[in-house]
């Protein structure tokens, strides 16, 4: 059985209470529930008389909603699933929401269970996988994906400056012996890497790790998948918070509401609009959210955070 997680401070919690507005009596969607950080303060808003869809396809995920859907009041539901399918589903179904929160990236339950294996300063198997049910863990990847693809994942998806000598030297070392666990991976980074840079930018590893991560995860194309039906499942004067931890996923979420904002696209020599096209949302964070020294001293984790968000379009 999974173990219930110590409280743990949910990031930007102030500022997505803000920004979503919860009022008793609303629906309020959680795309990726957690450990239910986030859920505390927003089904105590809704109360008695909301409602609170939490969606995650991590299967431990549901302990953490049953525990508190026995603390609270407001009606609850739980979506075992990945938040693209969860979503399409509920867009279907008609459902309506006051307030969709999207907390991308790891969960601190997934990063504080080292057997998961998501973290590159723990020794565990290298898995990454977020479903366990997924057909591929980072293991496999490593072990299977040809030295080219390896080296595209970690420069597109890791952002990382020695891609091509890490995925060299991860081929050459899988021939002798199989890359099984977090410490090989780290051990063969650190081996690729000029001594130099692995004092620069924080730990060698975390480029790798998390380009992986996001392949293993199909991470961004949920995100391209899901963020249109979690703009669409809102009810008029509805609310959509994101929240990115890099500037892969912030991009995407900063496209995706910036087309929803935007009004007339006529050639700015003409006179006057003939498109006639109006905005479909306004923004709620013209610069993104970031957290405050306090949180990132109380919490480092949350130090990459960006939160950004927008409000649906209508009358309610």
């Amino acid at each position: 059985m999974p173990r219930l997680l110590r409280p743990h401070e949910p990031v930007l919690i102030e500022e997505v209470v803000r920004l979503l507005d919860p009022k008793p009596g609303d629906t309020i969607i959680d795309c990726t529930f957690g450990a239910g950080g986030h859920a505390a303060e927003l089904t105590a808003a809704i109360g008695a008389t909301g409602r609170y869809i939490a969606i995650d396809r991590d299967p431990e995920a549901k302990v953490h909603f049953d525990r508190l859907a026995r603390e609270v009041p407001c009606a609850m539901r739980f979506i075992r699933a990945d938040f693209a399918d969860a979503l399409a589903r509920l867009v279907e179904e008609g459902t309506k929401a006051n307030g969709v929160l999207m907390d991308l990236g790891l969960s601190s339950m997934q990063v504080d269970e080292p057997e998961r294996g998501f973290s590159y300063s723990r020794q565990a198997p290298l898995d990454m996988r977020m479903d366990p049910s997924l057909p591929r863990s980072a293991a496999d990847l490593v072990a299977e994906s040809a030295e080219s693809e390896l080296a595209g994942w970690f420069r597109e998806y890791g952002e990382e400056r020695y891609a091509r000598p890490i995925a060299r030297a991860i081929a050459s070392t899988r021939d002798a012996e199989p890359i099984t666990t977090t410490a090989d991976l780290v051990g063969i980074i650190r081996q690729a890497v000029p001594i130099p840079a692995q004092f620069a930018g924080g730990h060698p590893a975390k480029r790798v790790f998390q380009a992986l991560r996001i392949v293993v995860n199909d991470e961004l194309g949920l995100l391209r998948r899901g963020i249109g039906d979690a703009f669409d499942v809102l009810a008029p004067q509805g609310r959509l918070a994101v929240i990115a931890f890099h500037s892969l996923e912030d991009r995407i979420v900063k496209r995706f509401m910036a087309e929803r904002t935007k009004g007339c696209v006529c050639p700015p020599e003409l006179p006057a609009c003939v498109c006639g096209r109006e905005p479909e949302a306004s923004s709620l964070t013209p610069r993104a959210a970031m957290p405050r020294p306090d949180e990132v001293e109380r919490n480092p984790r949350s130090r990459s955070a960006r939160l950004r968000a927008v409000t649906r379009a209508g009358v309610k």
